[in-house]
């Protein structure tokens, strides 16, 4: 008795995907921190949004907590890491007056975004931010400025109702990971309307977000369905999902792991694209195209737009810490 063959599948996978530099960096701060100042090290929120990077940083240690009170008065001598989106500049002075030891995972590109909002208000420019409410970046944004000195910016129609203190005085960052096209339609109608608007210094939408989109952009016509790997807190990861639909996937899901994954809407497909945003890891992509090989008989088309070299470096307190080969094996596997 023979079993049935697998149906042909085409899956074109997009290259860049995945970690970006400010992902794979803050990933490293909590290891090595783990590794050099031992269980337990501090996590203010999320340390990116994906939910195998965080079980896997709580299993070698790490406690993930809302703000800093919920840290036990005991443990205050204890490190604590700041995300990679960023905080306000109320949260490391709370450190400061409580006497914590803390190591700053923002991104650089994040903390570009910050010095650029700053730039803008020391010029005696309002600052007009294109993010959306909510998002720890956003709000780490914000709260590089005192209340009232920036203005959220989220749709191309809130452009016509905005308030602001002067006209001749204005410039914008973006937060890093918005659709590159919805900010560009935002930019434009607030040129329009603001002919004196002063722009960032250099791109505020980071390298990876632009990469991950062009990739995805250049894989999506006709697929039969585009699967993003990513979490459903993730920005860049939504937005990706957004590019497939409007660039040509007949339709296109989030799935954080291969178990998530509605097979029936798999029947019939001969051509499936895959990407993941910047804070899903390779392993998980690598488990999806392995959970349709299973299924399928498939062909692995590469999607590549463009290849990524930037790097990060942890802050030099960490960097001649030796890692384990238990937690080598898990920034590897996360990672490669």
């Amino acid at each position: 008795m023979t079993s049935d063959p697998k149906a042909p599948l085409t899956i074109r996978l997009c290259e860049p995907r995945g970690f970006c530099a400010g992902v794979d960096r803050a990933i490293q701060i909590v290891v090595l921190a783990l590794k050099k100042y031992g269980a337990p090290v501090y996590v203010r929120h999320e340390i990116v949004h994906n939910r195998f990077v965080v079980e896997g940083l709580r299993e070698r240690g790490a406690v993930f907590v809302k703000e800093l009170s919920d840290i036990p008065e005991a443990d205050r001598e204890r490190p604590v890491v700041f995300s990679a989106h960023g905080v306000p500049k109320s949260v490391p002075a709370d450190a400061e007056m409580r006497s914590m030891f803390y190591l700053d995972a923002t991104c650089p590109l994040v903390s570009k975004v910050h010095k650029q909002a700053m730039r803008h208000q020391r010029l005696g420019r309002h600052v007009l931010l294109i993010g959306h409410a909510g998002h720890p970046e956003v709000i780490g944004t914000m709260g590089q400025l005192p209340e009232g000195a920036v203005t959220l910016v989220e749709t191309v129609d809130q452009v016509t109702e905005l308030t602001v203190p002067d006209e001749e005085k204005l410039g914008y960052v973006t937060q890093t990971t918005l659709s590159v096209d919805d900010t560009a339609d935002i930019v434009t109608a607030l040129e329009q309307r603001f002919p004196a608007l002063t722009a960032p210094s250099s791109e505020s939408i980071c390298y990876a977000t632009t990469n991950r989109q062009e990739a995805v952009k250049k894989a999506a016509p006709g697929t039969d369905m585009f699967l993003i790997v990513g979490a459903p807190n993730s920005s860049n990861s939504r937005r990706l999902v957004e590019v497939a639909r409007r660039h040509g996937a007949a339709d296109s899901i989030l799935v954080q792991r291969a178990g998530e994954i509605d097979w029936q809407r798999m029947d019939g497909a001969s051509v499936i694209g895959i990407s993941a945003g910047a804070s899903a890891p390779e392993i998980v992509v690598q488990e999806i195209v392995d959970a349709f090989r299973e299924r399928f008989d498939i062909k692995l088309d590469l999607a590549l737009t463009v290849a990524e070299t930037e790097n990060f470096p942890v802050m030099r307190d960490l960097r001649d810490t030796e890692l384990a080969a238990a937690d080598m094996a898990f920034l590897n596997g996360a990672m490669d």
